[in-house]
C-alpha cells in the first residue's frame, strides 16, 4: 500500500463471501479495501477521521465505520458495491473499538472516552434501521476489545484503565460484574472468547500476558507470558489455537485442556504490528504493518500450519 503515510493501522475485518478484507487505515484517515484472491487493493475509502473498527454485512452490501477522534464520533455507513456514503449514526467523540452480533444486526460501539469523565458509553447501533438504540454506560475512563457470548446475553469488555473485565447484560444494557485480571497483569487491551470451553483469553500489557479465566465466575485459571503490546487476540475453535500479534512478533498458543495452554510458537512479523485477523476459510492469518522509513505499508499473510 505504497500510497499510504505513517501512521498506525487500527482493526482489519473480513467478509469472506465477497472474497475482501477492509483495514482501518486510521492515522491515513481511510479505508483500505483489498481482493482477498488477487491481494491487491481496489479501493481506498477517504474523507474519514479516524477509523477504528468495522462491521461489514453482506447480506445487505453495506459497510460500518466506526470513525471518531477527539472531535466527534460517529458510524459512518457505505454502500458495499459502490463504497459510496448512505447514511450515519452520530455518536459521542471518540468512536473507537466495536463488535457485532450476527442474531440481532446490533453494532456496539465504544465511545466518549478521553474527556477523563470516568466513564465511557458502549453505543448500541442498530444496522438494519442505521440507528442507535441506546447507550451502555461503563465507569472507566477506557473500554478496549469487547467479546459476544452467542449462547446468552453477556458481554465482555476489557477496562484498559482499570484492568478489569466488565461483564455486560446485553438484554439489561447493564454492566452485571467485574472480573480484575490483577495481580497477574494490568492493562488488558485485547480479549479472545473460548465460549465452548467457557474460556476467556485476556491479554495484559503490563506485563504482556496471556491471562485465562473461567467466563462464568471470573476466576483467573492460567497465565503465560507474550508480546503485550497487542489490539487483536484471536481463538480459532477447530484448531483450539490463540493468535496474538505483538509489535514484532506473533504468538501462537495451543489450548490443552480447560485449564492449560502453552506457546507452540513465536513467527517473526516486523514494525508495529499490533493488529490482525484469522481467516479459518482461507487458512491465512492478515497483520497490518504501517509505513516506516522506506517501509511502504502493507499486508502481511500467513499460512496457518497444522
Amino acid at each position: 500500500m505504497p500510497d499510504l503515510h505513517d501512521g498506525d493501522f487500527d482493526h482489519l475485518t473480513a467478509d469472506v463471501p465477497d472474497n475482501l478484507l477492509f483495514v482501518a487505515a486510521e492515522e491515513n484517515h481511510s479505508v483500505e479495501v483489498i481482493d482477498l484472491k488477487s491481494n491487491k487493493v481496489i479501493h481506498s475509502i477517504s474523507g474519514l477521521k479516524a477509523p477504528h473498527s468495522i462491521t461489514y454485512r453482506s447480506d445487505v452490501k453495506k459497510l460500518f465505520v466506526a470513525d471518531g477522534n477527539d472531535e466527534s464520533g460517529e458510524v459512518k455507513i457505505f454502500q458495499g458495491d459502490s463504497y459510496n456514503p448512505v447514511g450515519s449514526v452520530k455518536l459521542r467523540v471518540d468512536a473507537d473499538s466495536s463488535v457485532y452480533d450476527p442474531s440481532t444486526h446490533y453494532m456496539y460501539v465504544v465511545n466518549g472516552g478521553g474527556t477523563h469523565a470516568g466513564y465511557v458509553f458502549i453505543s448500541i447501533v442498530d444496522t438494519t434501521t442505521a440507528t442507535k438504540v441506546d447507550d451502555i454506560k461503563v465507569d472507566s475512563d477506557s473500554v478496549e476489545a469487547m467479546a459476544l457470548e452467542k449462547s446468552g446475553p453477556r458481554m465482555f469488555a476489557n477496562l484498559y484503565a482499570k484492568g478489569v473485565v466488565a461483564v455486560i447484560d446485553r438484554n439489561k444494557h447493564s454492566v452485571i460484574a467485574t472480573w480484575p485480571i490483577e495481580p497477574e497483569g494490568k492493562k488488558n487491551s485485547a480479549i479472545a472468547f473460548d465460549e465452548a470451553d467457557h474460556r476467556l483469553f485476556v491479554v495484559a500489557r503490563d506485563p504482556g500476558k496471556v491471562i485465562l479465566l473461567d467466563s462464568d465466575s471470573g476466576k483467573i485459571l492460567n497465565s503465560l507470558p507474550c508480546f503485550g503490546h497487542t489490539d487483536d487476540a484471536v481463538f480459532d475453535p477447530a484448531s483450539r489455537r490463540l493468535y496474538v500479534v505483538g509489535e514484532t512478533s506473533i504468538d501462537i498458543f495451543q489450548l490443552l485442556g480447560p485449564n492449560r495452554f502453552r506457546q507452540i510458537g513465536q513467527v517473526p512479523s516486523t514494525f508495529r504490528t499490533i493488529t490482525g485477523t484469522l481467516i479459518p476459510e482461507l487458512n491465512r492469518y492478515y497483520v497490518a504493518v504501517p509505513h516506516h522509513g522506506q517501509t511502504p505499508a502493507q499486508i502481511l499473510i500467513y499460512e496457518v500450519v497444522p
